[in-house]
């Protein structure tokens, strides 16, 4: 064989060798190109799936979620100092600068304040906020063995009966007597502390004009706020 011969076998050989290396390297990106495209997929459904979920939760899910974490540790805390013989809102003031606990403390004072009778909702929303507040604290214990004991039942549902499974405790009925009549006790005696406003208009000449007036003011203000307006600027006809 010719030394051209040979030369132009080692090209030819050289060529079907990059040609090779090269459907090769095709390959290899062809199948990863496909897995990206299967995880890709699958991320997708997952997505969907995950917001699917969301869209069926209620609006304020979120914040529930975050609060009953924030009290769930707070009151881990609580106990926690509790057991160390330590005051926990004392505890809990000495990790917040002063600018912090002021406010906190002015936030304490206008929380409840005793505005009177609006509206029979408002004195609902009143009356509920102060129950919860009294509420004691979870028994952590006795909620997990209700929640064993009921299983599906423990959450209700459009399609569980419930009425007759739960057995009142003694010692609920108790403290919800006592609740009752405290409530009984003190609606009695209660003379309602109304919070008096320096820069409100005088259109009374005695208390019980001042009392019809607000009468007047609460059910009709809005559709003679214009007549008012006009009988004080000497306008009206």
């Amino acid at each position: 064989m010719s030394t051209t011969e040979v030369a132009q076998d080692s090209a030819s050989e050289s060529k079907a060798m990059s040609f090779a290396e090269k459907q090769a390297e095709r390959m290899k990106r062809l199948r990863s190109l496909h897995t990206a495209r299967n995880e890709a997929r699958s991320h997708n459904h997952q997505e969907v799936v995950a917001e699917e979920a969301r869209n069926k939760l209620p609006p304020n899910y979120e914040a529930k979620r975050r609060q009953a974490e924030w009290l769930m540790e707070d009151q881990k805390k609580r106990e926690e100092a509790a057991k160390e013989g330590k005051d926990y809102d004392r505890v809990k003031l000495l990790n917040i600068s002063a600018t912090e606990a002021e406010r906190l403390e002015r936030k304490k004072k206008k929380k409840n304040p005793d505005q009177g009778f609006s509206t029979y909702e408002q004195a609902t929303v009143r009356q509920y906020n102060r129950l919860v507040k009294n509420m004691p604290s979870v028994d952590m214990e006795q909620y997990d063995k209700q929640k064993q004991k009921y299983g599906d039942a423990f959450y209700g549902g459009p399609n569980v009966i419930i009425h007759g499974m739960h057995e009142d405790r003694k010692d609920a009925v108790d403290k919800m007597v006592n609740d009752l009549e405290g409530q009984i006790a003190k609606r009695a005696k209660y003379s309602r502390r109304r919070i008096h406003n320096d820069d409100a208009d005088i259109d009374y000449i005695n208390e019980r004009n001042a009392k019809f007036n607000k009468k007047l003011e609460r059910f009709y203000g809005e559709h003679t706020a214009e007549i008012k307006q006009n009988l004080e600027r000497g306008t009206a006809i």
